[in-house]
C-alpha cells in the first residue's frame, strides 16, 4: 500500500524510456505566511512528468494540488516560501529562478489554463489582445502578423467566427468560448508543457466534452489538476492523489481508479454519483439510503405551459411539469436551456408571459406577493452559491433562526437543525465567510428545511463542490426527503448526479422540454437527439462506461 511516507520519495510510477523529463520534483515544500502563523500547503511532494505524458493530480480543495501546479510556473504567491531538493522545468533548475526567469518560462515553456476564464481574462482587454500577448512578449511573429496568428489560434481551439470573437470582450463570450480562448492564450507561445487547473469544473457536459477533446487532441505534455475523476479517466495516463499536501498514492490511471490501494482514493472513487450508486450513500461509511416516503396523489406544485420572453428571445416556451410529495424531479440541460428561468418562474421572482403555476392547489403565478406571503415558507430555494443569499452581518445561528416560524430566540431549534445537517454547535456563532463551501451549503439546507417546506428548489446546489463534499450533501438531501416527505426540483447539468438522486427527469433544450420520464428510461434509452447528444458527451466513468 502507498502511504503518506511515500510522498517524500521520487515518484516511481513514471514510465521508463527515452522521453526527456519535463518536470522533476523532489521533496517540495510550500509554506504560506498568514496572520495565524505559517501554513504548510505542500509537504514533501515528489514526482516526474515525461515529455508527451498526461498526468493528473487529484484531491479535494485544500489538498495542495493547485499550489503545486502554480509553483511549477512561479506563481505560488508573495507570501509563499518554496523549498525543494529538486525542482526542474524542462531540464532547468528552477530553485534559483528570478521573476524574469519565470516570465521566460510562462507562455514559452509552460502554458497555464485556469478554471475561471472570466477571472483569468482581463475584462478590459479584447480577447484578441489577450491571446496575442504571448506572441508579442516572446516576439514569436512580426507585429503585423499578430492578428492573423490570433485568428489561427482561435480556429485551432474551435472558436467559431474567430475574427469577430477576437474583437469581443470576455463577458461577451459564453463560458465554453471563454475557456477555449484561455486555452488559445496558453498555447500561443507553443509551450512544451500545458498545466490545466480544473479547466472543466462547472461547465456543461457538452462544453466539457469539447474542452476535453481539445486537450486530448493536442500532443503537449499535460499536467491536469482536477477533482473530477471521470474527467481524469478520460484523459490522463497517470494519476497522483493528494491529501493534506502529500501524495498518498500514484500510478497508472486504470489501476488508481479501478483498484485503488489507499483508503482515501477509494473514498474519492466511491463518492462519484452515477446510475450504479442509486440507492446507496456516497459518503463513508456507505450503505443503503433510507427509503423515501410514498408519493401522494396530488402534486405539490403544477406548472402548465409556462412561457417567458426577454425582448425577442424566448427563454422558456410551453414548459409543463408537476412534482409530488416525496419526489425528486431532475431538470437538466446546457447553460441557456432555460433551467434557472424555470426555477425563477416557479419561485415567483419572475412573472411568466403565459402559463400558470399552482402551489399546494393554490394559484401561485399572477397573484400579488401579499397573497403568496403566508405560504412562502412552504417553498424554499437552495442555490449553487449560498454565500450571496446570506446576510454577511449575521452569524449562522441568526441566518437559520430567521427561517423558523414564529419569533423569539430559538437556540435549541437552531442547534437541532445544525446537528441534522452534520454541523456542530460551534458553527452557530460563526459568520458565513468563516465556513468552507460545503459547510455553507449545509447551512443553506438547514435554513431551507427549518420551516418544514413541502418543496425545495435546488439550482445547481453541488456543482462547485468537491466530490466528497458533494457526496455528503447529496446523502443529506436524500435523507431529508425520506424523513420529511419533502419534494425537490433538482436543477443540474451533471447527469450523473441527477441519475443518482432523481426519480424523474425533464430535459430542456432552448427553453422547451424535449424529453421527460423516469430517470433510468431517459438516460439509458434516450429518444430525442439532444438527449442522446448529452449522454454521448459524458466522460467515461471511473469504473468504465458512461457516467449515468
Amino acid at each position: 500500500m502507498t502511504t503518506v511516507d511515500d510522498a517524500a520519495r521520487p515518484d516511481t510510477t513514471a514510465p521508463a524510456g527515452e522521453a526527456p523529463v519535463m518536470i522533476a520534483v523532489e521533496d517540495l515544500h510550500v509554506t504560506f505566511r498568514t496572520a495565524r502563523g505559517a501554513v504548510e500547503a505542500v509537504r514533501g511532494v515528489s514526482f516526474t512528468v515525461a515529455a508527451g505524458e498526461r498526468v493528473a493530480i487529484v484531491g479535494e480543495s485544500g489538498s495542495g494540488k493547485s499550489v503545486t501546479a502554480r509553483t511549477l510556473v512561479g506563481l505560488a504567491g508573495p507570501r509563499a516560501t518554496v523549498r525543494a531538493g529538486r525542482l526542474e522545468i524542462d531540464g532547468r533548475d528552477a530553485r534559483g529562478f528570478t521573476e524574469r526567469d519565470w516570465q521566460r518560462v510562462r507562455g514559452r515553456t509552460a502554458g497555464l489554463v485556469l478554471q475561471d476564464a472570466l477571472v483569468s481574462l482581463d475584462p478590459l482587454r479584447r480577447v484578441g489582445d489577450e491571446v496575442g500577448e504571448a506572441l508579442r512578449t516572446h516576439r514569436l511573429v512580426p507585429g503585423r502578423l499578430v492578428d492573423e496568428r490570433v485568428e489561427e489560434l482561435l480556429t485551432e481551439v474551435h472558436v467559431p467566427e474567430p475574427a469577430r470573437r477576437a474583437r469581443q470582450y470576455p463577458h461577451q463570450l459564453s463560458g465554453g468560448l471563454r475557456q477555449r480562448a484561455l486555452i488559445a492564450s496558453a498555447i500561443a507561445g507553443r509551450p512544451k508543457l500545458l498545466i490545466a487547473d480544473e479547466p472543466t469544473t462547472a461547465l456543461d457536459v457538452t462544453v466539457q466534452a469539447a474542452i476535453l477533446g481539445l486537450l486530448a487532441e493536442r500532443r503537449d505534455t499535460l499536467l491536469l489538476i482536477s477533482h473530477d475523476l471521470a474527467v481524469v479517466a478520460a484523459i490522463a495516463d497517470r494519476v497522483l492523489v493528494m491529501r493534506d499536501g502529500r501524495i498518498v498514492e500514484s500510478g497508472p490511471t486504470a489501476q488508481i481508479l479501478g483498484a485503488p490501494r489507499h483508503a482515501y482514493t477509494r473514498v474519492l472513487r466511491d463518492a462519484v454519483p452515477s446510475a450504479a450508486s442509486r440507492g446507496r450513500r456516497l459518503a463513508p461509511p456507505g450503505g443503503p439510503l433510507p427509503v423515501a416516503a410514498h408519493r401522494s396523489g396530488e402534486p405539490v406544485v403544477t406548472i402548465k405551459d409556462l412561457t417567458k420572453r426577454y425582448g425577442g428571445h424566448t427563454a422558456v416556451a410551453d414548459v409543463s411539469l408537476d412534482v409530488h410529495a416525496g419526489e425528486i424531479v431532475g431538470l437538466v440541460g446546457e447553460s441557456g436551456s432555460g433551467k434557472t428561468t424555470v426555477a425563477q418562474l416557479l419561485f415567483g421572482t419572475v412573472a411568466p408571459d403565459a402559463g400558470t403555476v399552482e402551489f399546494e392547489r393554490r394559484p401561485w403565478s399572477g397573484v400579488p406577493e401579499r397573497r403568496r406571503r403566508p405560504y412562502r415558507r412552504r417553498m424554499q430555494f437552495v442555490s449553487q452559491d449560498p454565500l450571496n443569499s446570506f446576510d454577511p452581518r449575521y452569524p449562522v445561528g441568526r441566518i437559520i433562526a430567521e427561517a423558523l416560524p414564529g419569533r423569539g430566540a430559538r437556540r435549541r431549534e437552531v442547534l437541532a437543525l445544525l446537528d441534522r445537517v452534520g454541523l456542530g454547535e460551534e458553527h452557530a456563532d460563526r459568520h458565513p465567510r468563516q465556513l468552507s463551501g460545503g459547510q455553507r451549503q449545509r447551512v443553506a439546507i438547514a435554513r431551507a428545511v427549518a420551516p418544514r417546506p413541502s418543496l425545495i428548489i435546488c439550482d445547481e446546489p453541488v456543482s462547485a463542490l468537491d466530490v466528497s463534499v458533494q457526496a455528503q450533501v447529496l446523502d443529506l438531501l436524500a435523507e431529508l426527503r425520506a424523513q420529511d416527505g419533502t419534494a425537490y426540483l433538482f436543477i443540474s447539468h451533471d447527469l450523473g448526479v441527477v441519475h443518482h438522486l432523481a426519480d424523474r427527469v425533464l430535459v430542456l433544450h432552448e427553453g422547451r422540454v424535449v424529453e421527460a420520464g423516469p430517470v433510468g428510461d431517459v438516460f439509458h434509452h434516450p429518444r430525442h437527439d439532444y438527449t442522446k447528444a448529452l449522454v454521448a458527451a459524458l466522460p467515461t466513468s471511473v469504473t468504465g462506461g458512461t457516467a449515468p
